[in-house]
């Protein structure tokens, strides 16, 4: 590939993760070449796995989320390490809320080994089992419908339990990260970190750079409402600027 031609589809990924659906035409006028040229290149980069055409168009890849049971092998040392980095902004909290997932279940395996005297309110099965190994850990778990796939409770109950208690920090993962905010696979999950979010005095997101510029079903916070991300590589580009403009602090984990 030419050096024109990467930068031009460089940038049409850095436009869609702003915009994630575009038309032809206005990416045409945007990186001021044909429209014949952007859809040569939105074949090649949908042929990539980069990008899906729409009528006309073209719109990020949604990433298709493998159940919990499989992201437990991938990116081990990645999501063990951000767990052990986030580890440092807890040490204050007493009343923790965090959401299910591969990177929070190691989170809470740092918790356990770490932390002494402190209330976790959960909703995954996996994050209460972890914390269940020290027992001056409370753990509140949340009531709801139980979704296999992620080992974690869901639904209205679940969100009007947490709507009913407050937090110190609330950490959740994100199944993508674009320049419009952290976003989840499952639609319920999303409700219930944003009722996290809703309910904690401060936010934090452990997510690994596998999740960086993309975007899934449903967004669940704007970056001006996170304080803190916590991930194993400096985002860049499109994204890198929405966290400078959102205020959110980066702690890169030591991999």
């Amino acid at each position: 590939m030419s050096r024109k031609k990467d930068t031009r589809q460089r940038a049409i990924l850095d436009q869609l993760a702003v915009s994630p659906t575009m038309r032809v035409g206005r990416l045409a006028e945007t990186l001021d070449v044909t429209t014949e040229t952007i859809r040569r290149d939105l074949e090649e980069l949908a042929a990539q796995g980069m990008i899906a055409r729409t009528y006309g168009g073209a719109m990020l890849r949604q990433p298709a989320e493998p159940a919990l049971s499989e992201r437990h092998l991938e990116l081990v040392e990645e999501r063990a390490a951000i767990g052990q980095a986030a580890l440092s902004y807890l040490a204050e909290a007493r009343v923790i809320m965090l959401g299910s997932g591969a990177t929070t279940t190691q989170l809470a395996k740092f918790i356990a080994i770490e932390m002494h005297g402190l209330t976790v309110i959960a909703h995954s099965v996996s994050v209460a089992s972890a914390l269940s190994l020290n027992p001056t850990i409370q753990v509140v778990m949340a009531p709801g419908v139980y979704h296999p796939g992620e080992g974690a409770m869901h639904g209205a109950q679940a969100v009007r339990f947490l709507s009913d208690y407050s937090a110190d920090w609330s950490v959740t993962g994100a199944s993508a990260m674009s320049p419009l905010g952290p976003s989840d696979a499952l639609i319920d999950a999303a409700d219930v970190y944003a009722t996290m979010l809703r309910q904690s005095a401060r936010h934090m997101v452990v997510a690994d750079h596998s999740k960086f510029d993309r975007m899934a079903t449903a967004r669940y916070a704007d970056w001006g409402d996170i304080d803190v991300l916590v991930t194993d590589a400096r985002p860049q580009g499109p994204l890198r600027r929405a966290l400078v403009a959102g205020e959110v602090e980066v702690k890169l984990a030591k991999v």
